[in-house]
């Protein structure tokens, strides 16, 4: 009741805000795709922010946003393209920057996220004490080793609370800002942000696939690049630096 014995009623808190942010070097082969389907999904921003890609990568996201609101499907408030020094956690940082969201979510090229993803965030997030999350993921594949995989990196990333940049992880502004974003590193910047970001907070494993492009599985046999993630998660995690991890990698890739 008001000083003058009148009842006001409290305003509603206004919707929180997202963006989703698209790092994206050489990507031309998927990236039309990917935005096609993530402008339908109803986010407040989509910013990509190319590395220095020498493909039809900028051309392809700039064409998507020049004609924002000109499309009837487009349900997207606002979709720019930005620049940005190579490497992913640079780029990732950079979107973050030039976001005015409440809400930052992180997304691969090759990867679309799941037609209630808006709605998923946002009911994560109306829990006051959850500063973020991910979802399950699932590859582009039917085959056995697809399946298997993306079982296990979903289970690993429900026991450890780690996730990876193919599970579209996504954080409140304020903690992203908070923590300092992503950690300038050549390997393992998803890694590194989630292994901090468990620090700040309880965080949603979301249940909800996002569906990843299974083909760098594919390029080197599953079996072979299971066992070079393994590595160098190991190998991250009994303390080598991700400098020296990206010369390995670079060797037997």
């Amino acid at each position: 009741m008001a000083a003058d014995g009148t009842h006001r009623h409290a305003r509603p808190p206004a919707p929180m805000t997202i963006a989703v942010i698209i790092p994206v070097l050489n990507e031309a082969r998927c990236l039309a795709h990917t935005l096609a389907h993530t402008e339908t999904l109803g986010f407040d921003e989509l910013i990509i922010v190319d590395g220095g890609s020498s493909d039809d990568t900028c051309a392809i996201a700039q064409s998507f946003a020049d004609r924002v609101g000109t499309r009837p499907s487009t349900k997207t408030g606002s979709m720019r393209m930005l620049t940005a020094s190579r490497g992913r956690a640079r780029q990732l940082n950079a979107g973050a920057a030039a976001s005015g969201c409440d809400v930052l979510l992180f997304l691969h090229a090759d990867t679309r996220l799941p037609m209630n993803a808006r709605q998923a965030v946002s009911t994560a997030l109306a829990d006051a004490a959850c500063v973020g999350g991910r979802f399950d993921v699932r590859f582009d594949s039917s085959r056995l080793p697809a399946r298997v995989v993306s079982c296990l990196m979903n289970l690993r990333s429900r026991w450890s609370g780690i996730a990876t940049g193919d599970q579209a992880i996504f954080v409140r502004r304020v903690v992203f800002e908070k923590m300092g974003g992503f950690a300038d590193l050549p390997l393992m910047e998803d890694i590194e942000f989630t292994r901090r970001l468990k620090q700040a907070g309880p965080r949603a494993s979301l249940p909800d696939e996002v569906v990843t492009a299974f083909r760098r599985w594919e390029q080197q046999g599953p079996l072979r690049t299971i066992l070079l993630m393994w590595t160098l998660r190991f190998l991250y995690w009994i303390g080598v630096s991700p400098h020296r991890l990206q010369h390995f990698y670079s060797m037997v890739r």
